[in-house]
């Protein structure tokens, strides 16, 4: 893995008068956004395996992306995406699968049969899991939240080997710290609303995924995702 404590120097973001890297030279690339919650796991993914110089990181300016991206990159013009043996492949929950399973580093995903039948039914339920969120946004976000929130306390307590939603570090936690890390900044930041207040094992699983560095070199700016909040949700004064 990363050496502990080193913050990694990251490439610029790519945009719309960028030239493109030279595609499909043998070179695994990933694209993502800095900001993207959904390439933030495969991001993780990779700096957990160890994978730094084996998978480089090619970051997309979203608001002024360049069009070779969808031309010659992924024809649905979204990140993540990744760049690997002459093909392209898409979407976040295959991409971290994938990576685990096509790369060297350490295993993201249980061989015990309960926590593998409970890994599938974590990851099958992430997106209703953020469309709950998402939806909170538009109404009484803290009560509406709650049993969102509610939902992750109690799944943490299936395994007692570990603080993590398998008890060691998995493709689930990774599938859902992206989202938790934002609701949590704009819950305290904007509604006042501590999301780990009642919750022990979810304020202890947020407290040791802050502990590794695959995870916390890529978090966003705190203020970014206040910032890009308040633009969306909040009317404008």
């Amino acid at each position: 893995m990363a050496t502990i404590g080193v913050k990694p120097v990251l490439p610029p973001p790519l945009t719309s008068t960028s030239q493109p890297p030279p595609l499909f030279d043998g070179t695994t690339r990933l694209y993502v956004s800095y900001s993207c919650p959904f390439a933030q796991r495969t991001w993780i993914t990779r700096n957990y395996k160890g994978l730094q110089n084996n998978i480089h990181l090619v970051p997309i300016d979203l608001q002024n992306r360049p069009a070779w991206y969808k031309e010659k990159v992924y024809l649905e013009n979204k990140v993540p995406s990744l760049e690997h043996n002459g093909k392209v492949l898409g979407e976040s929950l295959d991409l971290i699968k994938y990576i685990d399973a096509n790369f060297d580093g350490p295993p993201l995903f249980p061989n015990d049969p309960a926590k593998k039948e409970f890994a599938e039914q974590l990851l099958s339920h992430v997106d209703t899991f953020t469309k709950e969120l998402l939806v909170s946004l538009k109404g009484d976000t803290v009560q509406q939240s709650s049993p969102t929130f509610e939902f992750l306390e109690n799944a943490l307590g299936k395994f007692d080997d570990g603080p993590f939603l398998l008890g060691q570090l998995s493709l689930v936690d990774i599938a859902y710290i992206p989202f938790v890390e934002r609701f949590h900044i704009v819950l305290a930041e904007v509604f006042k609303h501590d999301i780990t207040e009642g919750r022990p094992k979810l304020a202890t699983w947020i407290e040791e995924l802050n502990k590794i560095d695959a995870y916390t070199q890529t978090r966003v700016d705190p203020q970014e995702i206040v910032d890009l909040f308040k633009n969306r949700f909040l009317p404008k004064q």
